[in-house]
């Protein structure tokens, strides 16, 4: 159960926040800057490009390094496929974790090791099979760790991840809000370099300033009813998200959210992206998760028995209402089962302001969700 007084009680959040993960989610825009700052210090400004790369692989342990590989290919496009290498391994320890590269990979190809680690055994071994088969590798770890060192022997391009003190207490969650934007935003600023998408120094300072905004916005001190992000906790805190998806952006936006809510709260949560959604997910809306699917749900015992998991659909879109879309269709679909459905929809501005956005809130409200749930 939600304890909805702990959400409009900072005080209490703060105290239950063992993990840094507000202070991570407030602090995004400043990470932005700084992973920018230690990106042109390591040099990726003055590269000097001979083309685009045949295919960029990714590698690295945890969700950051598979939320960021998700955000890269869908803002990359075609113009060179972005894939993610899948370790594996008899457990998700730094020793146990092995990523090979595909028979394929070799010269023409531009290997990207990220990790808030950087003692993993088998990244630093992929580090020097990439260099024997003529892979470029470019790093985004802490400094002075074993990947730092395998890289600089792969003659690679090693970014020190921006971290913040309070992140050495406690071990990192892979859907913490700020390890994702350590990692990503120095990829994003290599991959504007070569070509592959639009990801200027002027682009990230706008990153960061929606994300100060959406930071002012959610923040603990700003009560339920005008807080986006704690609205959106109290909202599924009680439901099985059904999570859709509109827009190219919206999509990678979406599936962090739902892997943020299992990780960080323990939730679990569909994702799908419109107009597929409506097609896969419809069924589910008429069966037992429907929420007119209980009728004797009125006579529930309020203090002894707990409630009924029932859907709610939290509708996603990188776009403004108008034009093309399935958003109308979805609301038709979700309020004729007497299902309820949320909606976020950002502000107007580039491609990479408004999935930060999304981002930013849907990572807030699985913060909320975590916190005033362990209570």
């Amino acid at each position: 159960m939600l304890d909805e007084s702990l959400l409009d009680n900072p005080e209490a959040l703060a105290e239950a926040d063992r993990r840094g993960l507000l202070r991570g989610a407030a602090e995004a825009g400043a990470r932005v800057r700084t992973a920018a700052r230690h990106a042109a210090e390591a040099g990726i400004g003055d590269l000097k490009p001979d083309g685009r790369p045949r295919a960029v692989l990714i590698a690295g342990p945890g969700a950051a390094p598979t939320h960021a590989a998700d955000l890269l290919g869908t803002l990359a496009g075609p113009g060179s496929p972005v894939i993610r290498l899948a370790p594996t391994g008899v457990a998700p320890a730094a020793g146990a974790l092995r990523w090979e590269l595909p028979g394929w990979a070799g010269s023409v190809d531009l290997l990207l090791i990220a990790t808030p680690d950087g003692t993993e055994p088998g990244l630093s071994l992929l580090a020097e099979q990439a260099y024997r088969r003529g892979c470029t590798v470019v790093a985004v770890a802490p400094p002075r760790t074993p990947i730092a060192e395998a890289v600089a022997g792969a003659h690679g391009l090693f970014v020190p991840l921006a971290t913040a003190p309070y992140e050495q207490d406690e071990p990192l969650a892979g859907s913490a809000p700020g390890v994702l934007w350590a990692l990503l935003t120095p990829l994003l600023a290599l991959l504007d370099r070569i070509g592959l998408l639009g990801a200027s120094g002027d682009a990230l300072e706008k990153v960061a300033d929606r994300l100060d905004q959406i930071a002012e916005r959610c923040g603990p001190a700003i009560a339920t009813y005008s807080n986006p992000a704690k609205t959106l906790a109290a909202e599924v805190a009680d439901a099985l998200p059904v999570i859709w998806t509109e827009g190219t952006s919206a999509g990678p936006a979406g599936r962090r959210f739902a892997a943020g809510l299992a990780e960080l709260s323990g939730r679990p949560a569909l994702v799908a992206e419109l107009p597929e959604a409506l097609a896969a997910h419809s069924a589910l809306l008429a069966g037992p998760l429907a929420a007119s699917a209980d009728p004797d749900d009125f006579f529930r015992d309020r203090v002894e028995e707990p409630p009924a998991l029932h859907a709610r659909v939290v509708l996603l879109r990188d776009r403004p209402i108008g034009g093309l879309t399935a958003a109308p269709a979805a609301r038709d679909l979700a309020l004729s089962h007497d299902t309820p459905i949320s909606e976020l929809e950002p502000e107007a501005g580039g491609e990479l302001e408004t999935l930060a956005e999304l981002i930013a809130i849907t990572d807030f409200a699985a913060v909320y969700l975590a916190l005033a749930s362990r209570a």
